[in-house]
């Protein structure tokens, strides 16, 4: 679109336009600067203000926009009683003080999601859920790519929606936040899809109902809903009168698993698209997200096999149930993101056999007897590392074996001499790494070394 076209349907949908609206950014991270640099090509009037009192990016900012005002160290209140609109960054909780008075005031809050939806005709799917969203957005987009189409992906996941706009795409794949969804109203994508809803970020939703509510979001509009029929709080929110695919590991659906002969299949409808030991991806939950992303590619005409051969070559997201190899007939993953509790919950229970866990680090207050249930299910041995591993040790009360180390080459040595024919060695922490490790990138990177040495 044209930056006249884009004018009128921001007039249109969101009231906005350059002579009259004032428009206050709130926050300045990328998703802020992202909003700062789509307002100013635009010409509209537009300031920002950040409870920091130095932003990360705030030099940087500065630098490209001498003239306009920032307001840090707190949220200014002159700045909210002239606004007309908020944009307000996903960081940012909408029961802020300030913001909970504009919109009382009449002031309207909009979103980046909002922005990029008045400025775009090409199609748009829309991706979120408690876990795996960033999977099947990247999944997706390399399904695109491989078929020749010009895709931008981005949104919660890499590049900010905004930005994307530079790069004149025949398709936009986004993932979408909760908090994103919440301050997003015209967002109308060709399909969409929540792919589960499990406990997550109730620091800032009041309940999981409002929660599940601001997921929903992303099914606003007339595109094709793509429903994970696994999921009964998903599959709840189908709509009479839209057009619907579904997907599923465990009962019949348009995208699904079948068995013909000897050999279990993912399908589409009655035709065999690929054998499951084709996908390379550790874990139940990746059969889903990898059906999830062929049902949301076939809606805007992606070509099934080639689809397939991407899936085939799909080595998943760093970090994120990653397998660093087969040694011995053992498998080795690397899960290091799974900072909490709910994501290594979620790596367990896409394992049909019991596995050999690695947990441990900075537990930042979790109870951890949440996880104890799912250990004693799912775990063969425990190794333990870190600040809180007493902790998770502790829940066990002794059901499952426990193993204490130092560091992670201790870990993998411990794990090598334990291990069976047909083990996997899962590294999925529920903690966070700060306490031995810079990031959770470095703690996966020195388990994959360790893993690795035992190759040498």
């Amino acid at each position: 679109m044209d930056s006249v076209a884009i004018l009128n349907s921001l007039n249109m949908k969101l009231a906005l336009d350059p002579k009259n609206s004032k428009i206050l950014v709130v926050g300045l991270g990328y998703t802020g600067v992202s909003v700062a640099h789509y307002l100013q090509k635009l010409g509209f009037k537009f300031a920002i203000t950040d409870s920091r009192d130095r932003p990360p990016l705030m030099d940087e900012f500065l630098q490209s926009m001498l003239d306009t005002p920032v307001f840090t160290g707190g949220f200014d209140e002159a700045a909210f009683k002239v606004a007309t609109h908020l944009v307000v960054s996903p960081g940012v909780t909408l029961t802020e003080k300030s913001i909970v008075k504009a919109i009382a005031n009449g002031v309207k809050v909009i979103s980046d999601i909002d922005l990029f939806a008045c400025s775009v005709n090409e199609p748009v799917i829309a991706i979120t859920g408690s876990n795996g969203k960033s999977t099947v957005t990247t999944m997706l987009g390399e399904m695109a790519a491989s078929t020749g189409i010009k895709v931008g992906v981005g949104g919660n996941l890499g590049t900010p929606a905004l930005d994307l706009l530079e790069q004149d795409a025949e398709l936009y794949v986004l993932e979408l936040s909760s908090f994103q969804l919440e301050r997003t109203s015209v967002l109308n994508a060709t399909a969409a899809t929540v792919l589960n809803i499990s406990a997550d970020h109730l620091d800032r939703h009041v309940d999981m109902s409002e929660y599940g509510q601001s997921k929903q979001h992303v099914f606003s509009g007339n595109g094709v809903m793509v429903i994970n029929a696994d999921d009964p709080i998903v599959d709840a929110m189908r709509e009479t009168g839209r057009s619907k695919v579904t997907f599923s590991i465990k009962e019949k659906a348009d995208f699904c698993l079948a068995h013909k002969g000897d050999i279990e299949y993912m399908m589409h409808q009655s035709q065999c698209l690929m054998p499951l030991s084709d996908l390379p991806l550790e874990g139940r939950h990746n059969v889903s997200n990898a059906l999830a992303a062929m049902a949301l590619g076939k809606v805007v005409g992606l070509d099934e096999q080639v689809m397939c051969s991407a899936l085939k070559k799909f080595k998943g997201l760093d970090h994120r149930m990653q397998r660093v190899a087969e040694i011995g007939g053992v498998t080795w993953v690397n899960d290091s993101k799974a900072t909490n509790i709910g994501a290594c919950i979620a790596a367990l229970e896409g394992y049909d056999r019991k596995v050999i866990l690695i947990a441990g680090g900075d537990a930042k207050g979790a109870d951890m007897n949440e996880l104890a249930p799912i250990i004693k299910e799912k775990a063969k041995h425990v190794v333990l590392i870190g600040k809180d591993a007493a902790l998770i040790k502790q829940s066990l009360d002794s059901s499952v074996s426990v193993y204490s180390a130092e560091n992670m080459a201790q870990v993998v040595k411990i794990c090598a001499e334990i291990t069976e024919l047909g083990d996997c060695v899962l590294l999925s922490p529920a903690c966070a790494s700060i306490d031995q490790y810079k990031n959770y990138q470095d703690r996966g990177n020195q388990f994959s070394k360790a893993v690795l040495d035992l190759l040498k």
